[in-house]
Protein backbone atom coordinates (compact mmCIF):
# COMPACT_ATOMS: atom_id res chain seq x y z
CA UNK A 1 0.00 0.00 0.00
CA UNK A 2 1.18 3.55 -0.98
CA UNK A 3 1.70 6.41 1.59
CA UNK A 4 0.28 9.12 1.64
CA UNK A 5 0.58 12.40 4.03
CA UNK A 6 -2.11 14.96 4.60
CA UNK A 7 -2.34 17.97 2.86
CA UNK A 8 -1.70 21.19 4.82
CA UNK A 9 -4.42 22.88 5.45
CA UNK A 10 -6.04 25.52 7.74
CA UNK A 11 -9.48 25.15 9.47
CA UNK A 12 -11.87 26.88 11.15
CA UNK A 13 -13.38 24.94 14.40
CA UNK A 14 -14.55 25.51 17.96
CA UNK A 15 -15.23 23.24 20.65
CA UNK A 16 -18.78 22.65 21.85
CA UNK A 17 -19.75 23.15 25.56
CA UNK A 18 -23.07 22.85 25.04
CA UNK A 19 -24.29 26.34 24.89
CA UNK A 20 -27.36 26.46 22.01
CA UNK A 21 -28.33 27.66 20.31
CA UNK A 22 -25.19 26.57 17.88
CA UNK A 23 -22.98 29.98 16.89
CA UNK A 24 -23.96 32.06 14.18
CA UNK A 25 -22.87 29.93 11.09
CA UNK A 26 -24.71 26.86 12.39
CA UNK A 27 -27.94 27.89 12.47
CA UNK A 28 -30.65 26.64 10.53
CA UNK A 29 -27.36 24.02 10.34
CA UNK A 30 -28.69 21.71 13.56
CA UNK A 31 -31.55 20.04 15.13
CA UNK A 32 -32.01 20.29 18.87
CA UNK A 33 -33.60 16.83 21.27
CA UNK A 34 -34.94 18.31 24.45
CA UNK A 35 -34.75 14.40 25.87
CA UNK A 36 -30.75 14.57 25.40
CA UNK A 37 -29.38 17.88 26.43
CA UNK A 38 -26.00 16.84 26.43
CA UNK A 39 -25.60 16.32 22.33
CA UNK A 40 -27.13 18.14 19.34
CA UNK A 41 -27.22 16.44 15.39
CA UNK A 42 -25.47 18.69 13.02
CA UNK A 43 -26.30 18.35 8.96
CA UNK A 44 -22.97 17.28 7.20
CA UNK A 45 -22.31 16.28 3.94
CA UNK A 46 -22.46 12.58 5.25
CA UNK A 47 -25.77 12.84 6.43
CA UNK A 48 -26.83 13.97 9.76
CA UNK A 49 -24.24 13.32 12.67
CA UNK A 50 -23.99 14.08 16.60
CA UNK A 51 -22.30 16.12 18.34
CA UNK A 52 -21.74 15.49 22.16
CA UNK A 53 -20.57 18.16 24.77
CA UNK A 54 -16.42 18.82 24.46
CA UNK A 55 -16.46 17.63 20.48
CA UNK A 56 -15.23 20.05 18.16
CA UNK A 57 -17.35 21.25 14.77
CA UNK A 58 -14.98 22.06 12.14
CA UNK A 59 -15.48 23.75 8.96
CA UNK A 60 -14.11 21.71 6.24
CA UNK A 61 -12.60 23.13 2.88
CA UNK A 62 -15.93 23.83 1.23
CA UNK A 63 -17.77 25.18 4.14
CA UNK A 64 -18.91 22.10 5.01
CA UNK A 65 -19.05 21.07 8.86
CA UNK A 66 -18.59 17.87 10.74
CA UNK A 67 -17.72 17.07 14.11
CA UNK A 68 -14.68 15.40 15.32
CA UNK A 69 -13.62 13.80 19.11
CA UNK A 70 -11.52 16.00 21.22
CA UNK A 71 -8.73 13.13 21.34
CA UNK A 72 -8.54 12.50 17.32
CA UNK A 73 -8.60 16.33 16.87
CA UNK A 74 -5.52 16.73 19.58
CA UNK A 75 -3.75 14.52 17.13
CA UNK A 76 -4.57 16.20 13.99
CA UNK A 77 -4.35 19.55 14.39
CA UNK A 78 -2.49 22.58 16.06
CA UNK A 79 -3.47 26.00 17.48
CA UNK A 80 -1.96 28.89 14.81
Amino acid sequence: MAKYRKKQVEIEAFQWNGERPLPHPLEGNWDNNPMTPDKVTIKTLEGRLEVSIGDWIIKGIKGEYYPCKPDIFELTYEAL
